[in-house]
């Protein structure tokens, strides 16, 4: 059989084709970060993995409600600046283990129950991870009616193999907490999917910012990247590190919804899709002057953005920072995410690298006579 040629720009397409497909490295601390179990009030693990990066260019220091600040000097009498994300997760806590070994559960902030339906489980114990799976009665027993509802987490249970409640309760413990479990996914065109990715993409852009402006030398004052905790409970974290911290402004980082899935109308929402950057939200709770020079520093460096609107609370950890003390001014910045609070949460890395590099390039252009008055 006479064999087939393929002319050179044929292989040079193919080939830029199998490049743009070909997954993207996650960050090695984002993918820590992503395999770390910590539910909200049960952040220690993963906020001592972002503590022990942070240690590598900053003063680094931990409260007893667990949220962290990597602190980096700056050169002179210029504004403090904290840049905060949040390093809890949702998931879910026993809250009662029956006779014959099945755990009953609660949510740890917010889910939505049919996303649990069949998934896997890691609980953390005293004794170290354990496995579950997340069960219900199967389609073929239900009523015709019971088929066509929605499931509430009282018709789920967690099945981790027990053979009786006696021998559940020696392995786990009402109040233990879980996850769901599964490795991060990379995926073409530089995308991701994960558990958690709210928010520890927010911790990992506050901590990548503050190295960013450390490798430059510093900003005229300091700046603080946080990792603060229980944001998907109470905002208890942001509240209190703010006020201990008390700097001069803040940004907030999060996650915002992305407009590019099934589903999504725009109207209510502002388009952001997956590689537009990241999002800076004006509204009334976002301080006018700190928004400005975000804007600013995105156009001079060429960093692609959208803008938001908010006209009252943004159910991020700024609603609780610019009321702490006499007033914080502080901003939003948001990367698009598809599929929030679920297992397979998913982002693009550039749009958090952006997020990082906007961040960096504002605290760098703050100067010690910066004004926040209004």
């Amino acid at each position: 059989m006479r064999a087939t040629s393929v002319s050179r720009t044929g292989r040079r397409s193919a080939e830029g084709a199998l490049a743009r497909l070909a997954p993207v490295p996650t960050p090695p601390l984002l993918q820590t970060l992503l395999t770390t179990p910590g539910p909200s009030g049960y952040e220690g693990d993963a906020a001592a993995a972002w503590r022990a990066a942070a240690a590598e260019f900053a003063d680094v220091s931990a409260d007893a409600l667990g949220s962290s600040v990597a602190r980096v000097g700056g050169t002179g009498d210029g504004p403090l600046l904290a840049i905060v994300g949040h390093i809890d997760e949702i998931g879910v806590h026993v809250s009662h283990i029956d006779d014959d070994g099945f755990l009953r559960f609660g949510s740890v902030g917010g889910w939505d129950p049919i996303i649990l339906v069949g998934q896997r489980v890691t609980l953390v114990t005293r004794e170290g991870p354990i496995p579950g799976v997340i069960g219900k009665k199967p389609i073929h027993l239900m009523k015709d009616d019971d088929r066509k509802r929605v499931p509430e987490l009282k018709d789920l249970h967690i099945d981790i193999g027990a053979k009786d409640g006696d021998d559940a309760r020696a392995m786990v413990r009402v109040g233990d907490v879980a996850v769901i479990a599964g490795e991060p996914v990379e995926l073409p065109n530089g995308r991701i999917a994960s558990r958690a990715l709210d928010n520890r993409i927010g911790c990992y852009v506050a901590l990548e910012a503050a190295r960013l402006v450390a490798q430059a030398g510093g900003a005229a004052g300091d700046v603080a990247a946080v990792a603060v905790v229980q944001e998907e409970i109470t905002f208890a974290g942001s509240r209190t590190t703010a006020f201990s911290l008390a700097p001069d402004l803040a940004v907030a980082v999060d996650v915002t919804f992305a407009t590019d899935q099934p589903g999504v109308e725009l109207g209510e929402l502002t388009k952001h899709p997956l590689g537009s950057g990241p999002s800076l939200t004006r509204g009334s709770t976002i301080h006018p002057r700190v928004f400005e020079l975000l804007h600013e520093a995105a156009e001079a460096e060429a960093i692609p953005f959208t803008v938001a609107a908010a006209g009252r609370g943004t159910g991020t950890d700024a609603d609780a920072i610019h009321l702490s003390r006499a007033g914080i001014p502080t901003a939003l910045v948001s990367v698009p995410l598809r599929y929030m609070h679920s297992p397979v949460e998913l982002c693009q890395l550039d749009d958090v690298e952006n997020a990082a590099k906007l961040i960096a390039a504002f605290a760098l252009r703050l100067a010690a006579d910066t004004s926040f008055v209004r």
